[in-house]
């Protein structure tokens, strides 16, 4: 079992910064592949980013490439969602999701633990 709570979201102006942490309980966080994904009002859920156990290869979606950095430290079982040169429409609530594995998911049904999701509000 692992359970997930994720902290960092706020509002911020367009062009700011948020770091969102991911603080996993459980045994098993250092074999789990991360994922953050995101939802907005009306929207499907929407992968962002995803960390393999090791850290050894990370995937970030095309939206947000070369702006969200996604990394984790396995001794404090914590990931996190570095996001830089934030725009209105990375509003949305963003999740974090684990799943013991060797790949790295980047769909939401590749994961089995879900964290309650922080919302994320970004004005013009």
């Amino acid at each position: 079992q692992v359970q997930l709570l994720e902290s960092g979201g706020g509002l911020v102006q367009a062009g700011g910064s948020l770091r969102l942490s991911c603080a996993a309980s459980g045994r098993f966080f250092s074999r789990c592949a991360v994922g953050w994904f995101r939802q907005a009002p009306e929207k499907d859920r929407e992968f962002v980013a995803a960390i393999h156990w090791s850290s050894s290869s990370t995937y970030t979606a095309d939206s947000v490439k070369g702006r969200f950095i996604i990394s984790r430290v396995n001794a404090n079982n914590t990931a996190y969602l570095q996001m830089n040169s934030l725009k209105p429409e990375d509003t949305a609530v963003y999740f974090c999701a684990a799943q013991i594995t060797n790949a790295v998911p980047t769909t939401p049904g590749g994961y089995t633990y879900w964290g309650q999701g922080t919302q994320v509000t970004v004005s013009s």
